[in-house]
């Protein structure tokens, strides 16, 4: 009985992180198309919040983002310096440098990203995937993040991140940004 039910138990998780939902590709003919050099160009203010999975908002932030590109043995790369203020008055900072990969992947590198975020863009969207290690209640948790990207306009992007561990849902982040 006890093998039945750890069978059971590891189909239910290998079923649930291989839910792969909607591939990006689907968003390939919206308008206007997000280029994240073009976007993520100069300052950004980003308005966000945290819910958990019961949907309370338990954190609301405000990120200001300082973004530049280069071109580096001929490659985009572009550096996205993440200042945010939590709403119980604290600070944090992150600072991504993303390498395009193609016309429609990139790759990401933090200091709290365990390995390689992976992106991929189509249309006005894009998915970043990765492990952040974050720090709750003085323990330190990697957490798996699907973050898709919609862009809305020249100014404005929409943001949603679900974000699991150990496949079972934690909460939500969904963050508006604004272009300067």
């Amino acid at each position: 009985m006890k093998t039945l039910w750890l069978a059971c138990f590891t189909c239910g998780i290998l079923g649930l992180g291989g839910c792969a939902g909607t591939p990006v590709d689907r968003y390939q003919a919206e308008r206007p198309v997000l280029d994240l050099a073009r976007y993520f160009n100069g300052t950004i203010d980003g308005w966000g919040m945290f819910q958990d999975r019961s949907g309370e908002v338990i954190k609301r932030f405000h990120v200001v983002i300082d973004a530049k590109w280069e071109k580096r043995d001929g490659v985009d790369v572009g550096t996205l310096d993440e200042n945010f203020a939590w709403s119980d008055g604290t600070t944090s900072r992150r600072v991504w440098t993303i390498t395009r990969v193609d016309a429609s992947r990139y790759v990401g590198r933090a200091d709290d990203v365990v390995g390689e975020a992976q992106g991929e863009a189509a249309g006005n969207a894009l998915r970043w995937r990765y492990v952040l290690a974050l720090p709750v209640d003085g323990r330190v948790w990697n957490v798996d993040f699907d973050d898709w990207m919609y862009l809305i306009d020249d100014k404005v992007m929409l943001n949603r991140s679900a974000m699991r561990k150990f496949g079972f849902p934690l909460g939500d982040v969904t963050l508006s940004f604004t272009k300067r």
